[in-house]
C-alpha cells in the first residue's frame, strides 16, 4: 500500500471526527451523521490496505 492513501485514509478519519464533533457541539445532527459516516468510510479503506498488505508479506509480492 502507498504511503500516500494511509495518510489520506488517516485525513478522512480525522476529518470525519472534526465533523462528529461539530455536529455534536452545535446540535446540527446532519453534520455528526456525516462525520461518523467518513469515519466509517475510512475505517473500511484502512481495512482494505491491512489486508493487502498482509497478502503482500504473505505472497511476497
Amino acid at each position: 500500500m502507498a504511503l500516500d492513501d494511509k495518510i489520506s485514509n488517516k485525513a478522512e478519519e480525522l476529518g470525519g471526527k472534526a465533523k462528529e464533533a461539530a455536529g455534536h457541539a452545535t446540535g446540527n445532527q446532519d453534520l455528526e451523521a456525516e462525520g461518523q459516516g467518513d469515519q466509517a468510510s475510512s475505517h473500511v479503506k484502512q481495512a482494505g490496505e491491512k489486508i493487502k498488505d498482509a497478502a503482500k508479506d504473505l505472497f511476497g509480492k
